[in-house]
């Protein structure tokens, strides 16, 4: 008979108070905060006596395992507001969280003599928490409930799993990722830079990122003018008359920077390319034979992100939008919804990206728009979803105030998934803006609006690239595509004329002629993770060919130069992720 699966969520919770067990065993007069469940594993607040570091967490951790050994059931007991101060009468945070419940009757959980305050569920017992499935990771700080004017509190986060080969997978998966790392690979790669003393969140992006920036936005120019998109440009700031009017000043003013007075007036620094877009509607009229219009931009925006939430180039404060806003009829809706989703689903996979997920966002509770226009935006998304075949989730009540959406979360070469296109309904700018078309009777009618943005921003796509490809660009996407290596410094001549016919037929290239020795130019390109290294000498240069080292190890030899260009421009030509 097949064994039960453990839920590793009740794991997780479950050794969340094995954890505080454990830490009041060792620290007494430690104060409690809280300890959820995490994706990877759970983490737990404390308020110590004395600082804690991660030096200590071994022997947190050996503690755990002496709790674990036993089999100690996780008892669930209800008791009265009156009964739960007495039992935390020496924890502040808990009782705060007690005075801070609503119902009569509040639960406890017991296990081994340690008491907390939880809703539960847990695991039947200890038993079933696996010790060899359990790490502690590290130490941080975590104010009390978020908030800065409360007490500094010391988390720990630890990872569990049901079992010690998922923990065992997991640890080599972040091994993979921290090899990954956008922001170590962006420094050795010279891709980008950040400068904490000049502005942090802004990206530097510098010129071998720029090259792969040129490549990645031409491409999607050519691709967006193939699939009936217009591109446009508006500007970086507006009067706060268009912020007022599109609700970002009454809904999304604290991730909004601090007006300027220009001529008596205040301005703002975009943080989205909407209203901008519904001007350009607004400045002429408009009958159903225009539509739809599919207007898109990459606009850069700048949003007010936290210090302590910045993160290379995931969460940054500037930010360039691949946006894209479709403007249609209400027959057209459908169709439209279904060209923009495969649009998007052709363009991740010519990056790379197979494994694709959709999750689809309902009706939250506080919406605008009337309800047939609800039900007929989401049965188009539906349809759209399954239409291509595309494995989806619905997120009840998780669609904008102002319409449903989809989203795209890709999954990258070790795993782990990345929220990155959306396909947003808008009910609210239309109105808010008053866009109204001509419609087959004569009759001024409102439009439909949806909101796309396909990469998400180019910093963040950078990022999520860098990682998906450990910064082995495919070659159309490479900064520097071949690397030309002479064997001694008397076939300099011809390395520079391999490098010259590679440049007329627009091949990234390069000759490296320093007086260092050949295999450390070799060292170099591979450490820069060019995709071609062509090493030329006295036979090279006699039979006008070249040698080719490729960056996956493979070698060939004696190859026409005539035959390598027109590998490398196929290659580019297709797209193609191999070398």
């Amino acid at each position: 008979m097949a064994e039960n699966k453990v839920d590793v969520s009740l794991v997780r919770h479950s050794a969340a108070h094995v954890l505080a067990e454990a830490v009041l065993h060792l620290y007494p007069g430690t104060k409690l905060g809280i300890g959820p469940a995490i994706d990877d594993g759970f983490y737990y607040d404390f308020l110590f006596e004395t600082p804690i570091t991660n030096n200590d967490l071994p022997a947190i951790e050996k503690e755990m395992r002496r709790i674990l050994s036993g089999d100690h059931p996780f008892v669930r007991k209800e008791v009265s507001r009156e009964e739960a101060r007495k039992l935390f009468a020496d924890q502040p945070f808990k009782l705060e969280l007690i005075d801070g419940l609503e119902d009569g009757t509040i639960s406890i959980y017991e296990q081994d003599g340690f008491v907390d305050l939880c809703r539960g569920p847990h695991v039947p017992s200890t038993r079933q928490i696996r010790p060899d499935a359990i790490k502690l990771r590290s130490v941080a700080g975590a104010y009390w409930r978020g908030d800065e004017k409360r007490p500094m509190l010391t988390r720990i986060y630890a990872y569990a799993f049901a079992d010690k080969e998922s923990l065992e997978a997991h640890l080599k998966m972040l091994e993979e990722a921290e090899r990954r790392d956008h922001r170590k690979l962006g420094k050795e790669l010279d891709l980008f830079s950040t400068h904490e003393e000049a502005g942090p969140g802004l990206v530097y992006w510098h010129p071998k990122g720029g090259r792969f920036r040129v490549q990645l936005e031409n491409w999607w120019r050519e691709e967006h003018y193939k699939n009936g998109y217009e591109i446009l440009f508006t500007p970086h700031i507006g009067k706060s008359w268009l912020w007022e009017t599109s609700g970002h000043l009454g809904f999304y003013k604290e991730n909004m920077y601090s007006s300027m007075k220009i001529d008596e007036d205040d301005y703002y620094v975009k943080p989205m390319n909407c209203p901008f877009h519904m001007m350009i509607y607004k400045s002429s009229t408009h009958s159903y034979r225009d539509l739809p219009l599919r207007w898109a931009e990459l606009g850069t925006v700048y949003r007010y992100e936290r210090s302590g939430v910045l993160h290379g180039l995931m969460r940054v404060r500037g930010f360039t939008q691949d946006d894209a806003h479709i403007i249609c009829t209400p027959e057209q809706i459908e169709s439209e919804i279904a060209e923009v989703l495969r649009f998007s689903l052709s363009m991740w996979k010519t990056l790379g990206f197979s494994e694709i997920k959709a999750y689809l966002a309902t009706k939250p509770k506080d919406s605008v728009g009337e309800q047939s226009r609800w039900d007929q935006a989401l049965e188009s998304l539906r349809k759209a979803v399954e239409g291509q075949n595309l494995p989806y989730e619905i997120d009840e009540g998780g669609g904008a105030f102002y319409g449903p959406k989809i989203d795209l979360k890709i999954k990258d070469a070790i795993g782990r998934e990345w929220q990155m296109t959306t396909i947003q309904f808008d009910f609210n700018e239309p109105e808010r803006f008053d866009l109204v078309y001509t419609d087959r009777d004569g009759q001024l009618k409102r439009p439909y609006m949806v909101h796309r943005a396909l990469l998400g921003s180019l910093e963040r796509f950078f990022g999520v690239y860098i990682e998906q490809t450990a910064g082995a660009f495919p070659v159309w996407l490479s900064p520097d595509q071949v690397a030309v290596i002479p064997v001694a410094p008397s076939f300099s001549e011809y390395a520079q004329h391999v490098v010259d016919e590679l440049k007329k037929r627009s091949i990234r290239a390069m000759a490296l002629l320093s007086d260092e020795r050949m295999n450390a130019k070799i060292r170099y390109a591979q450490s820069q993770k060019i995709p071609y290294m062509l090493v030329v000498g006295q036979k090279e240069q006699d039979d006008k060919t070249v040698s080719i080292r490729y960056r996956d190890g493979k070698q060939e030899n004696a190859v026409p130069l005539a035959d390598f260009t027109a590998h490398v421009l196929d290659k580019i030509a297709t797209k193609a992720l191999d070398l």
